[in-house]
């Protein structure tokens, strides 16, 4: 499992915390290069029927199953991150699903334990149980060992830029999302989420770099749902991004694949964007809200030039499976070059093959 360590400096008036990551113990020497694989996924959502499958007894809730025939994949990287789109207000506010979600707490407890390491918490539905729901969501990640990033429980937190160690390399992650489904955000309480704002946004990157950051990620929760291309909002946003200094952008919100592509940087350098992850888990079926991917990211330091690159970019296209199984009605993140070895998708074959070649058709991805 990977072991993270939190480590608190303080740097340009404001306080910014360097998590070190070391799943397999390493010394990069100075003279060296490094190399480090960082695999992202999209929107994890918890709609009613998922926690009810999940469901043990009472209160208590296994989703781990969920995530059997991927977890290695997360478990042998050194960072796995995705965007987990519910709450966890606690069980007196009872569970729900869309439209205001709340999820169990072991939800959080599961992802921690099949090797998810940070979740971005900003947005459309980081306020379905308003601000005590929101700050509760962050306790839970803070039990679990889990980073969040995107809602915080202080302007100090909010102005803490996220920056991890990973085998030498410094990677600041920020998180921003374009609004909380109309629900107000607390005028005494503005910190409590990262919402679109490029003065905001710009001003986090040059901190970022200020303070050390190799590689600065950006996660934005924008576009229009079910839209399978991304709009001009999306397009010149990201470009601003890229011009700002950022290095790679992930988005959520839209439920569906839309492209991933290099970017064109002001240093000269590669970025790389993917514009929607889709649902890596959710209730949502059918119309390619069901498949999504596990991107892997590998990313070069050279210590001769202290320069710090994109290496390979690479992808397992998924699927979500609601059904019948050997062990009763589950859910199932499957990934779709390995559902010969399934007996429960032997029906699916022919539409599992559709679907992943509609995978590949949708990142349409030319490197």
């Amino acid at each position: 499992m990977k072991n993270i360590i939190y480590i608190f400096i303080a740097a340009l008036f404001s306080f910014n915390f360097i998590c070190t990551t070391n799943k397999a113990e390493s010394f990069v020497k100075a003279d060296s290069t490094t190399i480090i694989s960082i695999n992202v996924v999209g929107d994890i959502m918890c709609h009613s029927p998922q926690y009810q499958y999940a469901q043990v007894n009472g209160d208590s809730f296994d989703f781990k199953p969920f995530f059997r025939k991927v977890e290695k994949y997360f478990l042998n990287d050194d960072l796995t991150l995705g965007n987990f789109e519910t709450t966890t207000a606690g069980a007196k506010e009872e569970y729900s699903g869309y439209p205001f979600f709340n999820s169990p707490d072991d939800y959080i407890t599961s992802l921690k334990e099949v090797g998810f390491d940070i979740l971005t918490t900003s947005n459309n539905h980081s306020l379905d149980k308003g601000v005590k729901g929101l700050l509760r969501t962050i306790d839970i990640m803070n039990l679990n060992g889990i980073h969040y990033n995107g809602t915080f429980a202080s302007q100090r937190d909010r102005d803490s830029i996220r920056l991890l160690n990973i085998k030498g390399i410094n990677i600041a992650f920020l998180s921003y999302s374009y609004g909380t489904n109309g629900l107000p955000v607390p005028k005494e309480k503005p910190y409590v989420i990262n919402l679109l704002d490029t003065t905001l946004i710009f001003n986090d990157i040059r901190r970022a770099k200020m303070i050390g950051a190799d590689i600065v990620f950006v996660h934005y929760h924008w576009g229009k749902e079910y839209e399978t291309t991304p709009n001009k909002f999306q397009q010149n946003l990201a470009q601003l991004t890229f011009n700002a200094g950022a290095d790679i952008i992930v988005g959520g919100h839209p439920h569906v694949l839309q492209p991933m592509m290099y970017g064109n940087k002001p240093d000269g350098r590669k970025g790389f964007i993917m514009y929607s992850m889709g649902n890596f888990i959710s209730n949502q079926r059918k119309d390619y809200k069901d498949i999504s991917i596990i991107l892997n990211l590998k990313l070069k330091k050279d210590f001769n030039t202290n320069i710090t690159t994109i290496d390979s970019v690479g992808y397992i296209p998924t699927y979500v499976y609601k059904g019948f199984t050997e062990a009763g009605n589950q859910y199932i993140v499957v990934p779709l070059n390995e559902i010969h070895k399934e007996p429960y998708l032997k029906k699916m074959q022919e539409e599992l093959d559709i679907l992943r070649n509609k995978v590949n058709e949708l990142v349409n991805f030319n490197k």
